[in-house]
């Protein structure tokens, strides 16, 4: 169980924060720090970012695993509403959850649009709940650039569970699969046939799919929904943890179908758990975004280079008058040709 927040931790938000203050501050579970951490990761400036790479070496090892749970589906079929239903479910029973959820990206200055924190007004009253959105900044897969450092430091603060809600781009949700130990595909009923669900390629991924907004009219259509996605799941590979992937309803409204949603969960739990699944995963995760932080780190150290910068701006210039294709012109960026 999370440490309670200390609401008489003195946090003054225009001090600058030190390795120190970080470390005391996730060590404590003190939200304030912990939002401000991801605010420097979230940060342009190199120096924010590895201050915070730092205090995660510093932070004490422990046997604590949160249950990372990864939400999708498309714009539409109620994925904030469900995760308010769904989180006010497990804050009842005394489970600490953090929430974060990535948001499509202003055009103007890059923040999220959406901040989900105030379309899930009831949960963020509840105690031990952290709720942080995150701008995608354009990354595909559904996430955003640093969202793995930001699950790490929600880990290290003794949440019990964390839950990433996507941005629901359909096909390009993959890299979320890298974050969670299970995956939750959300589908309204009558958006389209169990075959286009496969197609989408996202069906493969999931470890369990709701059929949302299951009442009053639409009640009918959702076990309908149910039945056909059912049906389905045996046209989809074998999942290597033997993990067979289950349909559920849920009315996030009426409050129907949730717990049996958590049950799930559970059963998924300790599924894994006998044959060590989830460690195991981790380890391929942990490789996977170990590739992922060196690429982004080599690209921005190169691009960030004075003489580089200098011939982009000028290679810009030529593929817009087209006296060069984009493919001649990074290749001489790459090559450092004038």
């Amino acid at each position: 169980m999370i440490k309670k927040f200390n609401e008489n931790y003195i946090y003054q938000p225009k001090k600058k924060l030190n390795i120190s203050d970080i470390v005391n501050g996730i060590s404590n579970a003190n939200p304030a720090i912990l939002s401000e951490a991801i605010t420097l990761l979230e940060s342009k400036r190199k120096e924010d970012k590895a201050l915070v790479y730092a205090s995660l070496s510093k932070l004490p090892p422990s046997d604590h695993k949160s249950f990372r749970i990864g939400i999708t589906g498309s714009p539409g079929v109620g994925k904030s509403t469900f995760i308010e239903a769904f989180g006010k479910h497990l804050a009842s029973m005394g489970i600490s959850i953090a929430v974060l959820t990535i948001d499509p990206s202003s055009k103007i200055n890059g923040g999220s649009i959406l901040g989900d924190k105030t379309r899930m007004e009831e949960l963020s009253k509840e105690p031990n709940v952290f709720i942080r959105p995150s701008p995608s900044k354009g990354e595909l897969g559904g996430v955003g650039e640093q969202s793995y450092e930001s699950i790490l430091l929600c880990e290290k603060a003794g949440f019990d569970v964390i839950l990433i809600e996507t941005v629901g781009v359909g096909q390009s949700e993959t890299n979320v699969k890298h974050l969670v130990d299970f995956f939750l595909l959300l589908i309204l009923a009558g958006a389209g046939d169990e075959l286009q669900g496969i197609k989408r390629g996202i069906m493969e991924l999931a470890d369990g799919i709701a059929i949302t907004k299951s009442d009053g009219d639409n009640k009918k259509n959702a076990k309908i929904a149910k039945k056909s996605y059912q049906n389905s799941i045996h046209l989809l590979r074998a999942k290597e943890n033997h993990w067979i992937t289950e349909v559920k309803t849920c009315s996030s409204i009426e409050n129907k179908g949730i717990a049996e949603i958590w049950k799930l969960l559970e059963k998924f739990q300790k599924h894994c758990s006998e044959n060590n699944w989830i460690n195991n995963n981790r380890s391929k995760q942990d490789i996977f975004w170990f590739h992922q932080k060196l690429n982004q780190f080599l690209i921005e150290d190169f691009l960030s280079k004075e003489n580089v910068k200098e011939k982009v701006i000028k290679m810009e210039e030529s593929v817009k008058k087209r006296n060069l294709d984009p493919f001649t012109a990074a290749t001489k960026i790459f090559n450092n040709e004038s």
